[in-house]
């Protein structure tokens, strides 16, 4: 019977720990996979736009009249009249009396030179008649020829001198009586007054100062490697003004008339002059009216330059030995080579190597090698959103295997 004991109890064991082992294994979970890590660079990238381009220069100026005029008194005398527009700002057509200097001294020499001019005349038909009757005389003698002084000729040219210079002071007198209404010579705006009504003026005093309203010039400076961007160096090309009037920013239109030729010997640089044409839109209709560009002003100019047909801008920081990084088709990483037509503060001009459309990459990479796979940031999301609904579905079988055993 010990026996028999002996040998029971350890098979009861062994099968006892069987039981336990299968039971045990079957409440075991299987373990779970573990999600495959990428390591593929995440890179940023934009679309590059490629369109017909126009170059701009920029440069700066300050509005000054194309013509100005210094008045002076061309004959002396006292002022007796003055216009109410000759004051500083006011705006004078061509022709307006602006100021008169006494003619009374003026008219009376006028009428001292016609009475002078008569009287040489008269002598002159005198002398005239005394010479044909000299002629009429020797013409009877035939055993001389007359003389040049028996024909009385020079006395006829002596006459005749004399009235020329009677005409001379004729046309004198007129002159300084017409001198003594001082006139605008052109269409302008008074910049300034130096005389008074009643104040005595000279032969060259100042009378005042004269801006023409017709053309406005504007000096613009221009750097020499600029001028390239420009077609036939800045002749004839259309200019943008940019300013402000009364706190408000306004823009004008304007046109190179020509360049002065000349490097500045301290700026080094060629000056190019823009035009604008009736700057305080004197001549405008109502219903064109546009805002005056004041003399003085300081303006921003953009010169309109040469036109590229298939042009992008990048920024500058991207191109590496004059290539740039962009993602292909099957995302990966390709160096193309370009061709840049400017460089334009932070950005580059690249007139060939780039197609519309391109994916440019922005972001910088630690080891970028061409032809390695990229990613995008939308690419990854998308991934890692796929690899989260394969766990919860994983988890999920787990739990019910789980609860069926």
């Amino acid at each position: 019977m010990t026996r028999k004991k002996q040998i029971i109890v350890p098979i009861v064991i062994l099968a006892t720990g069987i039981l336990l082992f299968v039971g045990f294994s079957g409440m075991k979970k299987p373990p779970q996979e573990k999600a495959k890590v990428d390591n593929t660079p995440i890179v940023a990238v934009e679309a590059v736009t490629v369109a017909s381009m126009t170059l701009q220069v920029s440069s700066y100026g300050i509005v000054q009249p194309k013509y100005e005029t210094e008045l002076v008194a061309q004959v002396s005398g006292q002022i007796v009249a003055l216009s109410e527009e000759f004051v500083r700002g006011g705006f004078v057509s061509k022709g307006k009396l602006l100021a008169r200097i006494d003619p009374n001294d003026y008219e009376a020499a006028l009428i001292d030179a016609q009475a002078n001019m008569a009287s040489a005349r008269a002598a002159l038909e005198t002398e005239r008649a005394q010479g044909k009757v000299a002629e009429s005389e020797w013409k009877r003698i035939t055993n001389t020829s007359p003389t040049e002084l028996s024909l009385r000729k020079p006395q006829l040219a002596q006459e005749l001198a004399r009235v020329k210079s009677a005409q001379a002071s004729v046309l004198r007198a007129q002159r300084n009586l017409e001198r003594t209404e001082i006139r605008a010579p052109y269409d302008a705006m008074i910049d300034s007054r130096a005389i008074g009504l009643g104040s005595f003026v000279g032969v060259g005093s100042n009378v005042g100062k004269l801006l023409g309203t017709a053309l406005a010039e504007i000096r613009l400076p221009v750097a020499d490697n600029q001028l390239q961007y420009l077609s036939n160096y800045g002749d004839d090309a259309m200019v943008n003004l940019s300013g402000a009037f009364a706190g408000v920013d306004v823009t004008w239109r304007a046109k190179i008339a020509r360049s002065e030729g000349v490097v500045d010997n301290k700026s080094r640089m060629t000056y190019l002059v823009a035009e604008v044409k009736d700057p305080y839109a004197l001549n405008e209709t109502a219903t064109e009216q546009k805002t005056a560009l004041r003399f003085g002003s300081y303006v921003n100019a953009n010169i309109v330059g040469i036109n590229l047909a298939q042009a992008s801008s990048v920024p500058r920081y991207l191109v590496e030995n004059g290539r740039l990084a962009v993602l292909d088709a099957e995302s990966k990483l390709q160096y193309v080579n370009i061709e840049i037509a400017r460089q334009d503060g932070e950005n580059v001009i690249v007139s060939n190597g780039l197609s519309d459309g391109d994916q440019l990459i922005v972001s910088a990479l630690d080891y970028p090698v061409n032809g390695m796979k990229l990613a995008l940031p939308s690419t990854v999301e998308e991934s890692e959103t796929e690899q989260d609904d394969k766990t919860s579905v994983a988890a999920v079988a787990s739990v019910a295997s789980a609860g069926v055993n």
